[in-house]
């Protein structure tokens, strides 16, 4: 119990002394890491489902090389697609917002540094030092938040562009196999 005490004791110190700001870079990383856990939930566990029934769809449709058939096989190809990239713009727009923020929070701590200056000069380093630390601290947490996101969200993009190309793939093969006498 004490570990766990301890544990929220300096989480709670950390954000004091990052300002209000750190508290908006943590609901964003919150949010990010949410639409990430989902995308994977999605990739491992609904999207092979999604290409089985894609693929039922088109072997029980008119695969015979028609133009018909071939506007199924977009719609297939268009409609899993959309699925696999859900969220996946607003992952990286989320990740871009993130590092704004944290320069936010410089600003936020710089300005405290300046009214600590208007108020008592320059010889209170302590209270000068307080607000360098309001500075940096949001700039390295929104940074970290931001690069914590970038791997997923690129392996998410890639993941999605390889399956639907996959599928593409397999439906063409269908469809040029459809067209053959």
């Amino acid at each position: 119990m004490t570990l766990l005490y301890d544990g929220w004791t300096t989480l709670r110190g950390f954000f004091e002394l990052g300002g209000p700001v750190l508290y908006a870079i943590f609901a964003v990383t919150v949010v990010m890491w949410s639409l990430i856990v989902e995308r994977l939930w999605y990739f491992f566990r609904i999207l092979p489902r999604e290409m089985h029934g894609a693929r039922l769809v088109w072997t029980t449709g008119p695969c015979d090389g028609s133009w018909s058939a071939g506007s199924v096989r977009r719609l297939i190809l268009s409609e899993v697609g959309l699925n696999a990239e859900r969220h996946l713009r607003l992952i990286q727009a989320l990740m871009q917002v993130l590092p704004l923020l944290g320069l936010l929070g410089t600003v936020w701590g710089m300005v405290q540094v300046f009214e600590t200056l208007t108020a008592f000069g320059t010889g209170n380093a302590r209270l000068m030092a307080s607000g360098v630390s309001q500075a940096t601290i949001p700039t390295m947490a929104g940074l970290v938040a931001a690069l914590s996101g970038l791997y997923f969200s690129v392996w998410l993009k890639q993941r999605a562009q390889r399956k639907v190309e996959e599928l593409q793939e397999g439906l063409r093969m269908q469809f040029e196999a459809g067209r053959e006498p």
